[in-house]
């Protein structure tokens, strides 16, 4: 009996990879021919290699999601849906306007950015959910007491979330991607790297809208994760754990394939490290806090 659960298990994850795939595609044919003709440096690996990365990967992730929440139903598969496409498109393609729009990325392209990634989340999380057997929604009541809070202890906990992700973001973003002479020349700052605190009150002076920007990320990346911390019948580790995963790494695994977005490989390098790093750790620590009581 074991046995054949588990081969019915595989053929569902089987069935899911293949969906996942041609929705990848389809979304990806929103992008045709508006991608600039720019040479592109090799990523890590393949083109091919590379999406059947981001295929298994992305499918696991999601079965995970799926199957750790205590949620079933329309209520699930919506939530899902709204979380994977808030954190793995909205929020990405919004910093792609912030920073790319004047290099590589035009007007036209924008928003067929917003549009690939509708198919994978409201076609495939939605059926992933009936593929995994958690269609029929649940009888019983599901609260998310341990998100009900007083307005005071929201306000005061999302504040320490925005803090803290500004922190992480402008440490890993200093520390590590800006690092790199060639992400420098890029995004416009050639010449030798200046010193931390040097750097940072330039920044201020010539870009002030930065900050804001990014404490703005830092309140949608906590919105689009509510729904799998409020749903999750995992511990807190476990749930911090699944979360920093989910805001990290599907977001930039596209950075292992060569892309003329980014067109140079070390560049690529550089913010997959930077952002898997400190945006993991960001989900951890967020999850942690908005799951902390005062015993």
């Amino acid at each position: 009996m074991k046995a054949k659960k588990i081969s019915i298990f595989l053929f569902r994850l089987l069935v899911l990879l293949l969906l996942f795939c041609l929705l990848f595609i389809a979304g990806s044919m929103a992008v045709s021919g508006l991608l600039p003709p720019i040479k592109t440096e090799p990523g890590l690996v393949s083109t091919g290699t590379g999406f059947i990365i981001i295929a298994i990967i992305n499918t696991l992730m999601i079965t995970t999601l799926i199957l750790s929440s205590r949620w079933s139903g329309w209520r699930l598969a919506l939530s899902l849906a709204f979380a994977w496409y808030g954190a793995i498109t909205v929020i990405m393609q919004i910093e792609t306007w912030y920073f790319l729009s004047a290099n590589t990325v035009d007007a036209k392209l924008l928003p067929r950015l917003f549009i690939m990634g509708l198919p994978v989340a409201f076609v495939f999380v939605p059926a992933a959910v009936w593929i995994l057997g958690k269609g029929r929604a649940n009888t019983g009541t599901l609260s998310t007491w341990h998100l009900n809070m007083p307005a005071k202890t929201w306000l005061w906990k999302l504040g320490i979330i925005m803090l803290t992700y500004l922190v992480l973001y402008w440490c890993g973003g200093y520390y590590i991607a800006w690092q790199n002479p060639e992400l420098r020349r890029f995004y416009g700052s050639p010449g030798p790297i200046l010193p931390f605190w040097q750097h940072t009150l330039q920044t201020l002076e010539t870009d002030p809208g930065l900050v804001p920007f990014q404490l703005l990320r830092a309140l949608l990346w906590t919105l689009f994760a509510l729904p799998v911390i409020a749903g999750s019948k995992l511990n807190t580790t476990k749930t911090a754990l699944l979360v920093g995963g989910f805001l990290s790494i599907p977001q930039n695994l596209g950075h292992i394939m060569e892309n003329p977005l980014l067109p140079i490989a070390s560049i690529r390098l550089s913010h997959l490290i930077e952002t898997i790093s400190s945006t993991f750790l960001f989900g951890v620590i967020m999850t942690y806090i908005l799951l902390y009581r005062k015993k």
